[in-house]
């Protein structure tokens, strides 16, 4: 155990993640390179569990460790006969993530929690029986962490990784400790993902970049959010991996003496500035290079800038005083300087950073701050957390309210959000968007912290819901500006109002930035037109069940409405009415949803005579089937059918006919914006219509996909994406692209393809394409 621990703090002076003991505990190893390997030994649980108690001793006041042992008891009994992937006990991962918890000085209730977080889902003990035997507080805390697994979502994996963080986000609002665990555990798993199958590798690191990642960023937990992204990198591109590790093994030696003569001539000059201070340098970490590289589209020899000396000093006033010191010794490089200490991250982030030329010409970049901040940039919410007792609960004071600001906007849309889909990408874009931001003034001096490219509407909404919804115009360093300026940094901003404001246009959901601004928007409209949402609902749905010649009464029962009630989180049948009359619903979902569960309410045995009757009485009335076209119509015969160029539909998706004037019958998805949004009148014309029976193989026919791909602009980008078509046997049609003013590149792909399954599987390959934010299914 010695032994161990005298590596962890050689590793620790080089730079290197304090990580080792943990990751030998958990069934891998950092190699001094960087690189992690996977060792068969793993310490026994006595052992983890007497290191995770030495570690709660070092920070917390209490030698009362009952409730930590007693949940160690608990689950060691409750998961003796489980084992993982990897052959070693079960048990070893909670306390692995326990000892995550305590490397974060949480309090024991956390620590329990931590412990005890798959004992509900993966044993036979109840939530009733946690809140017996450890209280409600530890109970919340796994109930939060606890996945939806006993829901059932039609194999969809979307929707059950969707229903599971609109779940998390819910437990975070009510207790932020439920993220930190959840980290804990996304964190160990990702060190033990090697013994997991390819496809679920790439599935766990994929989300692992995409949601986990950024919300540790978001919390300011930098020694969390590295490691998850350096082994995000490591499974989804290996070869990309091992080889920047490799050559970044091969001049080790000369890096480290090059970051030793630095830190050393620094540490002279501070030292005889009178300014007490702990120095000590490193290499940026693998994945923040490999992004730095593919932005920039530069090989590892043209990256410079790999290299950061870290200066932590006593009191602000140092940190500027050291800045000087060193601006004295090296040339700094223009532009390349920020002060985050006089307007610090979202995160809570707070240092000076400057990039200078090096003695050799070599750049390099400094980072100066505080202990308090460099606390905070390691440790971000749960260096604010500390020990707290159980009196306490899951409260934390006003400081830490306002930096979960952005969770507070996140459960606002959220909530005006029931499609999983849409709340997916629009989370993944929200969290990738706050990686940049753009710091402004409002006329009095207040900062503003906004997402880069945010416009004055943006502003005018982060100041309250009213100053937006009455916004009519905006001065930008006193001049006026058009509402789709573009906010640079240090720009002051000043919102023109008028009390005769008819409020929001439409339009502006299309030029703000900001998801809170956004859901600010919709929910203005959802309010002003509420009744008349419920009346245009109530039509919608009512239309789709006689399209589906399907009766509303029998669908409309109490127990179909209250489970409809349920899953989008209403209070009442008219708000479900509203959210299908202002487009937050589509009406097919509900219907579609209630027949299912009708029908399960309602079989019944079909005797023989019926099914003669039937077969004679289809004889003749045989749903037409179009030729080559793999659809069937209801009630139409000898017609032409064409597919709409609005939706583009294929097989798998759910079709409508829509009988037109003279040119046949067009198809439809059912959640077509065209059918959505149809006249009341025209209604009427929509028919039955579905594929047949192996329609994407049998009549080997094609079909025109289009998707919308949204990504960070670089050098081959279109190369990988049509690389990626390519390689999947799929022939582009047609291709548009546009770059805008925030360096997000469009590109909007026209392509031959035979069903919905082969384009789940082409947009889960781009989505493996660096850079890539979002992709849709594109309108016309």
């Amino acid at each position: 155990m010695a032994e161990v621990k005298d590596k962890i703090s050689k590793v620790s002076s080089a730079g290197i993640a304090d990580e080792e003991f943990m990751e030998r505990e958990s069934g891998t190893l950092r190699l001094d390179d960087g690189r992690i390997r996977a060792v068969k030994e793993y310490l026994p649980p006595e052992q983890l569990y007497e290191d995770l108690i030495s570690r709660v001793r070092k920070y917390h006041p209490s030698d009362d460790i009952s409730l930590i042992e007693k949940a160690y008891k608990t689950a060691f009994d409750a998961h003796k006969d489980q084992v993982r992937k990897s052959g070693e006990p079960y048990i070893i991962h909670p306390l692995c993530v326990a000892i995550a918890l305590a490397d974060l000085e949480m309090d024991k209730e956390t620590i329990a929690a931590g412990i005890l977080h798959d004992v509900v889902e993966d044993t036979i003990m109840t939530d009733e029986d946690l809140a017996r035997e450890f209280g409600d507080d530890v109970a919340s805390l796994v109930d939060g962490v606890t996945k939806l697994s006993k829901l059932q979502f039609n194999g969809d994996r979307l929707e059950m990784q969707a229903e599971n963080l609109r779940k998390m986000f819910l437990a975070m609002a009510r207790d932020i400790r439920v993220i930190l665990i959840k980290l804990a555990d996304r964190l160990h798993n990702m060190r033990t993902l090697s013994h997991m199958p390819p496809e679920k590798q790439q599935y766990i690191a994929r989300e692992t970049m995409d949601i986990y990642a950024p919300i540790a960023n978001r919390l300011g937990i930098s020694k969390v959010k590295v490691e998850l992204d350096d082994l995000s990198l490591k499974y989804l591109y290996p070869d990309v991996y091992e080889d920047l590790v490799n050559k970044i093994a091969l001049r080790k030696t000369d890096r480290e003496q090059y970051i030793t003569d630095i830190v050393n001539e620094v540490t002279r000059h501070i030292e005889n500035a009178g300014i007490k201070a702990d120095i000590d340098g490193r290499i940026k970490h693998f994945y923040s290079i490999y992004k730095k590289m593919k932005n920039q589209g530069k090989t590892l020899d043209q990256i410079y800038d790999l290299f950061a000396v870290r200066i932590i000093v006593s009191d602000v006033k140092d940190c500027y005083a050291a800045l000087g010191v060193i601006h004295d010794m090296y040339k700094p490089i223009p532009g390349r300087f920020k002060d985050y200490i006089a307007m610090p991250k979202s995160n809570m982030y707070q240092s000076l950073h400057t990039t200078l030329i090096g003695p050799t010409g070599q750049p390099f970049e400094i980072q100066i701050r505080t202990h308090e901040m460099h606390r905070t940039a390691e440790y971000g919410i749960a260096a604010h957390w500390k020990y707290k007792e159980a009196s306490s609960g899951g409260h934390h004071d006003v400081g830490e309210e306002e930096k979960l600001s952005w969770l507070r906007q996140i459960l606002e849309w959220q909530r005006d959000m029931t499609d999983n889909r849409e709340f997916m990408n629009i989370l993944k874009f929200d969290l990738s968007l706050y990686s940049e931001h753009v710091y402004c003034f409002t006329p009095s001096g207040d900062v503003k912290n906004l997402p880069a490219g945010s416009t004055p509407i943006d502003f005018a909404y982060s100041v309250h819901s009213a100053v937006g919804n009455k916004m009519i115009g905006a001065r930008v360093n006193g001049r006026l500006v058009n509402i789709d300026y573009v906010i640079n940094n240090g720009d002051q901003v000043e919102i023109i109002t008028s009390a005769n404001s008819k409020g929001p246009s439409r339009d502006w959901l299309n030029i703000v930035k900001s998801s809170a601004a956004r859901s600010k928007i919709n929910q203005w409209f959802k309010n002003e037109n509420k009744e008349e949402n419920i009346t245009r609902g109530k039509d919608a749905f009512n239309a789709y069940c006689k399209a589906r010649n399907v009766d509303p009464a029998t669908i409309l029962e109490r127990k179909y409405t209250d489970n409809i009630l349920q899953k989008y989180s209403f209070r009442d049948w008219d708000s479900v009415y509203a959210a299908i009359g202002h487009g937050g619903l589509k009406e097919g979902q509900v219907v579609n949803r209630m027949l299912e569960l009708y029908e399960a309410d309602h079989k019944r045995e079909t005797t023989d005579e019926e099914i003669i009757a039937s077969i004679n009485e289809n004889a003749a009335k045989t749903p037409a089937k179009v030729k080559g076209s793999g659809i069937m119509v209801h009630g139409v015969h000898d017609v032409s059918v064409r597919f709409s160029k609005c939706c583009s539909p294929l097989p798998g998706d759910e079709i409508v006919g829509y009988v037109t004037r003279g040119r046949g019958v067009s198809i439809h998805r059912t959640d077509c914006i065209n059918v959505i949004n149809m006249p009341e009148e025209d209604r009427n014309r929509i028919i039955e219509a579905e594929w047949q029976e192996g329609a994407e193989t049998e009549t080997g026919e094609k079909y025109t996909g289009d998707l919308n791909i949204y990504a960070k602009n670089r050098n081959g980008l279109l190369a990988d994406v049509t690389r990626a078509f390519t390689d999947s046997g799929i022939n582009i049609t047609a291709m548009n692209t546009r770059v805008s003013k925030q360096d997000i590149a469009t590109l909007c792909m026209s392509f031959d393809i035979s069903s919905r399954e082969d384009m789940m599987r082409i947009t889960e390959k781009l989505r493996t394409i660096p850079g890539v934010i979002d992709i849709e299914r594109a309108p016309a």
